[in-house]
């Protein structure tokens, strides 16, 4: 099961963050213990996810790199995105996303890659999808786990309660990513 996302969004930024810190300490601890490492590649919420890992002591035991993709362009030159799959799904698509974590394995040599990519910003007008559209991948070798947050089901957010949720939930999913593929 992945994170229900849900009985979360009534938190505050300063509760999220608790859940935030427990989910990265969580995440580490058992990367830890495992020899497994971990790398990022993150748009929408700009090193947040790498910041939270980081903050973990122990964390250089397991933490490879991030790479902040903001632009459609590090996307492809770094991370190895398809010109072609951002012309035809759009930068904030599931596709991106998976190739996003694919990318930063290659990149990194990690064990698991996480890829976020999204509309965090409500103010944002003219988008072709809805602000709170947030795809979050976690990959493990040649399996993944795509999912879109959809948060504009939940009600009203901020642009830090949508990064702060795609944090949480790529923490909580990796951790339940392991524990279903409890053979690494």
């Amino acid at each position: 099961m992945y994170a229900d996302l849900s009985e979360y969004f009534s938190l505050s930024d300063c509760e999220l963050s608790t859940y935030i810190d427990k989910a990265a300490l969580n995440v580490v601890k058992y990367l830890i213990a495992n020899g497994k490492s971990i790398a990022c590649a993150e748009s929408c919420t700009g090193g947040m996810l790498s910041q939270y890992i980081t903050s973990v002591s122990g964390a250089s035991k397991v933490f490879e790199c991030s790479v902040v993709s903001y632009s459609e362009r590090i996307k492809t030159k770094l991370l190895g995105v398809p010109d072609e799959l951002i012309s035809e799904k759009g930068v904030v698509s599931a596709e991106v996303a998976l190739k996003m974590a694919e990318g930063i394995i290659r990149l990194s040599g990690a064990d698991i890659g996480v890829g976020i990519t999204g509309l965090a910003d409500p103010e944002t007008l003219g988008e072709p999808c809805p602000a709170g559209t947030i795809y979050v991948c976690v990959a493990l070798g040649s399996e993944a786990h795509v999912a879109d947050l959809a948060l504009y089901r939940y009600g009203s957010f901020t642009r830090e309660k949508a990064r702060r949720m795609a944090v949480l939930y790529a923490l909580e999913t990796v951790l339940s990513f392991l524990n279903d593929n409890s053979r690494i």
